[in-house]
């Protein structure tokens, strides 16, 4: 199977593009939805994050309590990098198995933080969703309800754009409208098909 993985910053649009490639019949794998489903109530890995960052970090009914946790490891490295250990083999393993079912000519994995987990791995291409650092600011206080110093901090927290950049083989810029937007999916994905 011809692999795709799709990446950009937060508010670049990756989740539209996401869409675009699954309404022309590709399979998208979102590595997020993968990352909740591993840690939900009686999975293995929820388990694995109780031990090593106890209770605290569940809710009363026993689900994980993602702000409290995201406040822990976000305030620590050595912590983020106990989740990750956690975390990533078991989001690796579920994104092997997803795109070995995967039908058609090649698949879409969505990783949105590819960069800052190294990069390529097992892909065949990359493709960055793209736009400039000002746009996503405005997107992301209207998206998230918060002030510049805000969406500069998330910003912050991620990947340069510089190195997302380094790392693709394809890129979108999504500085325009949907319809531009789509215009780009359709040439990657006639792209694809002859590449796969």
């Amino acid at each position: 199977m011809f692999k795709v993985g799709l990446t950009g910053g937060i508010a670049s649009g990756k989740t539209r593009v996401a869409e675009f490639f699954a309404a022309r019949g590709i399979t998208v794998i979102d590595s997020d939805q993968i990352a909740r489903e591993i840690v939900a109530p009686g999975a293995p890995a929820l388990a694995a994050i109780r031990e090593r960052f106890g209770a605290s970090v569940l809710a009363a009914d026993g689900s994980l309590d993602r702000r409290a946790l995201r406040a822990v490891v976000f305030a620590d490295p050595a912590a983020r990098r106990a989740l990750e250990a956690i975390t990533h083999p078991a989001i690796r393993a579920r994104m092997a198995e997803l795109n070995a079912q995967a039908q058609g000519a090649y698949v879409i994995n969505e990783i949105p933080l590819l960069t800052e987990g190294g990069g390529r791995r097992d892909l065949d291409r990359v493709l960055v969703v793209d736009c400039p650092e000002d746009l996503q600011i405005r997107r992301v206080m209207a998206r998230d309800q918060v002030d510049e110093a805000g969406a500069r901090a998330v910003l912050a927290a991620q990947a340069s754009r510089a190195a997302r950049l380094a790392i693709a083989d394809d890129v979108i810029v999504n500085d325009g409208d949907l319809a531009a937007l789509e215009t780009q999916v359709a040439t990657l994905h006639d792209r694809y098909l002859q590449l796969a």
